[in-house]
């Protein structure tokens, strides 16, 4: 027989059908090319699930989506975007263009606005005209072409990084809001090298700074069409991806990152 004074309280009952699982990842746009990456590590609070459930995937040889948050929620919406790019294909005898790629995942973000998908994507890749573009999203839609972007557990930290870097000569990160110095020219996009430097001090200061974030960084590298391959000699571990021979390339590089 149930104590007559408990039932005098209300009992809330709770579900929540969302979870932190951690990580981060970035992307930065060039003249010629994008760099979208991120880390491999899958934890839920002070638990890790993975030390391998990658973020960063390739849809088509000239766009490349990272997704972070809800683990299961992004690779279920990853799957259902290389599902309607599929279709695309086959309808078009070709792939979609990067900017109807933004528009058709900023379309089905706000289509499950009252029970989104709790991930935040970033898009990047080659828009048509051969220019690098980086396309942020959050949960529910709201999206926009920017230069650089990190999202996940550690933007704070590497959000920062990123904006000090325009004050970075001679090869500073374009910002279109942004006026150029006394005496200086207007910022431009930095070259290849220095942005797979700049990432990959991204991932290993907010790998000493942030348990949620580390054990391995993959970086995708989508190069314009006739772009030279020069900036890539020398750099270990560089796996090209490209299912096309005369179009726009995409590598993958992968490094090694704390595991503690």
């Amino acid at each position: 027989m149930p104590d007559m004074a408990s039932l005098t309280h209300p009992i809330q009952r709770q579900f929540n059908p969302y979870t932190e699982n951690g990580g981060t990842i970035l992307a930065i746009a060039g003249a010629d090319f994008t760099v979208i990456s991120g880390d491999t590590r899958q934890s839920e609070g002070y638990s890790i699930q993975t030390r391998y459930a990658p973020k960063v995937f390739r849809l088509t040889d000239r766009a490349v989506l990272a997704v972070n948050g809800f683990a299961a929620d992004g690779n279920m919406f990853v799957k259902k975007v290389k599902e309607r790019l599929e279709w695309y294909r086959h309808a078009h005898s070709k792939d979609m263009p990067l900017r109807a790629i933004a528009r058709l995942i900023q379309t089905m973000l706000y289509a499950r606005r009252f029970f989104p998908y709790y991930v935040y994507n970033i898009l990047g890749g080659i828009e048509e005209d051969g220019t690098g573009a980086v396309y942020s999203f959050d949960p529910v839609g709201s999206y926009e072409r920017e230069a650089c972007r990190a999202a996940g557990a550690a933007q704070s930290l590497v959000q920062p990084f990123l904006d000090n870097q325009a004050s970075h000569k001679p090869f500073p990160i374009y910002f279109k809001n942004q006026l150029a110095a006394p005496n200086m020219s207007h910022p431009a996009h930095l070259p290849l090298p220095i942005v797979l430097s700049i990432v990959i001090d991204s991932f290993t200061g907010a790998t000493e700074r942030h348990i949620e974030v580390g054990d391995g960084l993959e970086m995708y590298i989508v190069l314009a069409k006739g772009r030279g391959l020069h900036d890539l000699e020398g750099i270990m571990g560089v796996q090209e991806l490209t299912a096309t021979e005369d179009g726009e390339r995409v590598f993958v590089v992968r490094r090694e990152l704390k595991k503690d």
